[in-house]
């Protein structure tokens, strides 16, 4: 409270009115600001350069379509406002500021100058709302295809396809669509040639094993060394976000499983929290630790799979297999437990869907016995083996310094050295009730970041012990009435709660106005919803901050000077997943 406090009185101090338009009362508690964007440089490096332990990390950076929304009281006029989140890794500590803006296509100064990371974030906010931002190096579409016609986040814009024209696909469409493919290295500021050599530009990817999905990468090559990198992004976004205001509060749950496909009920967990803050639901204790134990065993279930996956990058065949083995023990755990497995889906608002089945103990204790040994067998054939160890140490080095700029966050940030982990500096879901560390690197390197990963496994297992040993009894989930419908044998007594009982279960809950968000520490790094509450029965809007994004915005930075080998290395060290990606 004392830093929410200071930086509140430092910022009002400083800039005062009208610089700063107005002050933001906020569910999760991030004082929130409305700057004049003419002011918004000066005050971002204000807070990343001159207060006392500043804001480095440009957390994440968004837009809102205002036009439609009907509560936004004490706020300045907008159609549309943009959102800057930062983040203090000394100070544990966020702040929002806003830029509201007006008019059919407004424009604002762009923070690359300030932030590079903020280079892609722009790009997104430009594609989706139309948005310019004066300044900018190179502002584009970066997820939608460069011929496609309007901002889908904009609310004028159709949620489904069935609401535009039948697509056709005719001689000149594909025309423009294969002229949008080809690479011209002067859009991107990249010489064709040096005094001593021409380069060469080589496509990795779209379809490339060491890409693991649809991703393209160009390469600005010396020889075999690497001059830039130049990543394509969006093959695989689906309009997560605007799936999140089409869908109810609840029936959303189910898409969040596909965002970070390997993370299952970490994603849950990320969207629910900030739900359940805009609608004051306690959780039960028991529904928390639940929650706790299946969101370790995804980590490991997610650790499992880069480790099989990185190590085939890197020329070893057979760990891949014993890994995917491991991983279906863990899938046979959360079968029983919530009758699907990549994607259980089983999380709900105000807990989980029902209770955990008789006989869980004995599978959980079963695989927490077993997969130790796995580990030091992984260890022993993986991470100590000559070649990985060459293709991994002193790969892909990058400061804690480069990390907080380019909002690394996760296993990438902590290889550096760096202990921030959202589990120790922000509980949340009781997890501050458990015993565990938080493994660190030293060099923040490839190596390093596989020996952190490794060991946040170990220490998975010790938090799931921890949940068998100490599972409390109650409730598996709250009875609040946002959480859960009027009971059925309640209904038939008076008309009222018949209807309370037909709209929540038809509509969902009616979450109140508001906005939150709750970052946790997910899989692949920080993740977090950015919630925005009309009073319906949906968001109004679904900002989804997820890790991958600004991770793979670093891959340029760390992979110049090395060889094509060596990004493959950097690649797979990186542990992103693509629908994480591009949502």
């Amino acid at each position: 409270m004392n830093e929410i406090l200071s930086i509140a009185t430092l910022l009002k101090d400083k800039f005062g009115y009208p610089a700063i338009l107005a002050e933001q009362v906020t569910i999760d508690g991030t004082p929130t600001f409305w700057v004049k964007s003419e002011n918004l440089n000066k005050i971002l490096e204000y807070l990343k350069y001159e207060v006392t332990n500043p804001y480095k990390m440009l957390y994440d950076l968004c837009g809102i379509d205002e036009r439609k929304r009907t509560k936004r009281e004490g706020q300045p006029v907008a159609d549309f406002t943009v959102v800057y989140h930062l983040t203090s890794l000394e100070r544990n500590h966020d702040i929002r500021l806003k830029v509201a803006l007006t008019g059919a296509y407004p424009s604002l100064p762009s923070i690359t100058g300030i932030w590079p990371s903020a280079n892609w974030y722009e790009c997104e906010v430009y594609d989706m709302f139309g948005i310019t931002f004066t300044g900018h190096p190179y502002l584009r579409r970066i997820l939608m295809p460069r011929s496609w016609k309007g901002h889908p986040l904009r609310k004028d814009h159709y949620s489904r396809a069935t609401e535009s024209e039948p697509f056709v696909l005719d001689d000149q469409m594909r025309q423009i669509a294969d002229a949008d493919l080809k690479f011209n290295p002067e859009d991107w500021g990249l010489e064709r040639q040096s005094e001593d050599t021409d380069f060469m530009f080589l496509n990795l990817g779209p379809q490339h094993p060491g890409t693991h999905g649809l991703l393209r990468l160009v390469l600005q090559l010396d020889g075999e060394d690497i001059v830039d990198v130049v990543p394509d992004i969006g093959f695989h976004h689906r309009g997560a976000e605007k799936m999140g205001e089409r869908q109810s509060w609840h029936t959303f749950i189910p898409y969040t499983d596909r965002i970070d496909y390997l993370g299952g009920v970490l994603n849950n967990l990320a969207y629910l929290l900030p739900v359940e803050k805009l609608a004051g639901i306690e959780i039960p204790d028991r529904a928390k630790m639940i929650r706790i134990m299946l969101c370790e065993l995804f980590r490991i279930q997610s650790h499992l799979v880069w480790l099989g996956t990185f190590a085939q990058d890197l020329g070893q065949l057979s760990p891949v297999f014993f890994t995917f083995n491991d991983r279906e023990r863990a899938f046979d755990i959360v079968s029983a437990i919530t009758g699907g497995r990549m994607h259980p889906s089983w999380f709900r608002i105000g807990g989980v869907a029902h209770d955990l089945p008789d006989g869980w103990q004995k599978q959980m204790q079963d695989f927490v016995n077993y997969l130790p040994k796995r580990l030091r067998e992984y260890e022993k054939v993986v991470i100590r083996n000559s070649i990985f160890k060459a293709r991994t140490v002193g790969i892909g080095v990058y400061t804690t310094e480069e990390a907080i700029e380019w909002g690394i966050t996760g296993a990438g940030l902590r290889a550096t050295g760096y202990n921030f982990d959202y589990r120790k500096k922000r509980p949340y879901s009781g997890i501050d009730q458990f015993d565990f560390e938080i493994p660190l690197g030293k060099n923040g390197d490839c190596y390093d970041r596989a020996l952190v990963r490794m060991e946040e496994m170990r220490q998975s297992l010790r938090i799931i012990q921890q949940c068998i040993d100490n599972m409390p009894a109650g409730l598996y989930k709250s009875d609040h009435p946002l959480a859960v419908p009027p009971r059925k044998d309640k209904t038939m007594k008076d008309i009222e709660t018949l209807i309370t009982h037909f709209l929540a279960v038809s509509w969902g809950p009616v979450i109140p106005a508001g906005e939150a968000m709750v970052p946790i520490e997910g899989a692949k790094g920080s993740n977090g919803y950015y919630l925005v509450s009309d009073g319906s029965t949906s968001a109004y809007r679904s900002r989804i901050r997820t890790p991958s994004f600004p991770h793979m915005q670093m891959i340029p930075l760390i992979s110049k000077g090395y060889t094509i080998p060596d990004l493959l290395s950097i690649l797979g060290a990186m542990d992103f997943v693509l629908a994480d990606l591009d949502r």
